[in-house]
């Protein structure tokens, strides 16, 4: 078996977005001799959870690539969201298949307008809270699982009562609201970052367009595109200031879930992809 084969093959038993054949060719061939499969493991996961799978999606979900395809991912081997799974007149319905998709916003509805800023402040500081303490945060480079885990078990927005809503974005560019059925304990607005790739698993439940997570049916691969990520949470803050402006200071609900309130470029159900 080829080095590039082999590459493949353990990107995909992480569960981790299907690479392209350009993406491995490159990467065995940058240096002669090739690094050890390890490190080639490595760089290429750190090149997968950064990109975006929307871009140059082509035909996605089995069919040919498109030339004008992403030169990371494989556009032949992601599968986007059923055609009609966002109808929020249908009641139940539930993912066909295993599915790659990316954050493109995530809100905590259990805080106030006033929290989410605070929250978002201490994550500008590079801080969050445990407990009672404020901690100081290293920012994950490289969106593995262990930068995941660490940012979660540190990160205030992964307590216990927590309850959040995501906004996730296919491989062709069509989102879907997303809501925590069960708590996600490495989901949180600290902990992970807009760009963040997950795996949804075939037979993930929809109810009324809306996806319903659970720990046994969404894996968080981690990741980030830095672009998405600071041009998110400037225009979050900027919304949230606004509302708390306009509401005065007396106002105590979770602010700005409606449709068009969601990250760079307004992440919507039904907007496609960052501006």
């Amino acid at each position: 078996m080829d080095l590039a084969t082999q590459l493949r093959h353990q990107l995909i038993a992480q569960s981790l977005p299907p690479p392209s054949q350009p993406l491995l060719e490159s990467l065995v061939a940058a240096r002669s001799p090739p690094p050890p499969l390890p490190s080639l493991v490595a760089t290429a996961r750190t090149r997968l959870l950064a990109c975006d799978l929307s871009s140059g999606s082509g035909s996605g979900g089995g069919g040919s690539s498109s030339s004008s395809g992403s030169s990371v991912v494989d556009p032949s081997q992601l599968w986007p969201f059923p055609p009609g799974i966002g109808d929020v007149h249908v009641q139940e319905a539930a993912l066909g298949r295993d599915t790659h998709v990316q954050v493109v916003d995530i809100e905590n509805l259990s805080l106030s307008r006033w929290e989410q800023i605070e929250e978002l402040e201490a994550i500008e500081r590079g801080e969050t809270t445990r407990g009672r303490r404020v901690i100081r945060v290293a920012d994950d480079q490289a969106g593995g699982p262990a930068g995941v885990s660490a940012s979660a078990s540190a990160s205030a927005s992964a307590s216990q009562n927590a309850t959040h809503r995501l906004v996730l974005q296919d491989c062709k560019g069509a989102s879907l609201y997303a809501l925590e059925a069960e708590r996600i304990p490495a989901v949180g607005v600290g902990s992970i970052s807009i760009g963040c790739k997950m795996r949804l698993r075939a037979g993930t439940p929809v109810a009324r367009g809306t996806l319903l997570l659970t720990p046994e049916n969404c894996l968080l691969l981690g990741g980030k595109v830095d672009a998405w990520h600071d041009a998110w949470v400037a225009g979050r803050m900027a919304r949230l200031k606004e509302a708390v402006g306009a509401a005065g200071p007396g106002s105590q609900g979770p602010g700005n879930h409606g449709p068009g309130n969601h990250g760079p470029g307004n992440h919507g159900p039904g907007n496609h992809g960052p501006s």
